[in-house]
């Protein structure tokens, strides 16, 4: 089999195509998270806080300077855990999401798994058993 071949026969098989729509709609998924919390979660918890802005929050550890030499600005170093704490917020909503969707998905199967048995015959009771014994061995007698 060549190799492009065996190519169109990887990516024409279901599971790589549902893979791919689901890392289309997650990207997705995750800038519309991102803006919940940047534009609409975290001003409210930052105005509650006393009007702090969380991506603005930051520990300098060298203020800016400007370079003797050539006049050129150097930019502070900070550490910049108030965008941090945006991304942990956004883990979550996006964690919270996956977690109802899978239980979603779950329940959906476990209905679709129980729908098969109610279509299955039931198992004739023991009387009907016990006739057909008796009528199958009435058969076989000369």
């Amino acid at each position: 089999m060549g190799i492009l071949a065996e190519f169109k026969e990887f990516a024409v098989r279901g599971n790589v195509i549902d893979l791919a729509v689901g890392v289309v709609i997650g990207a997705s998924f995750g800038k519309i998270v991102t803006t919940l919390v940047d534009q609409i979660i975290m001003p409210p918890v930052g105005w509650l806080i006393g009007g702090i802005d969380f991506a603005d929050l930051a520990i300098t550890l060298r203020g800016a300077t400007i370079d003797a030499a050539t006049g050129e600005e150097i930019p502070a170093i900070t550490i910049g855990y108030g965008i941090f704490i945006n991304t942990v917020i956004q883990f979550i909503i996006v964690a919270f999401a996956i977690f109802i969707a899978v239980k979603f998905i779950n329940r959906l199967r476990r209905k679709q798994a129980d729908a098969p048995e109610a279509d299955k015959p039931a198992e004739p009771s023991e009387e009907v058993q016990l006739l057909r014994e008796i009528r199958d061995s009435l058969r076989s007698q000369p």
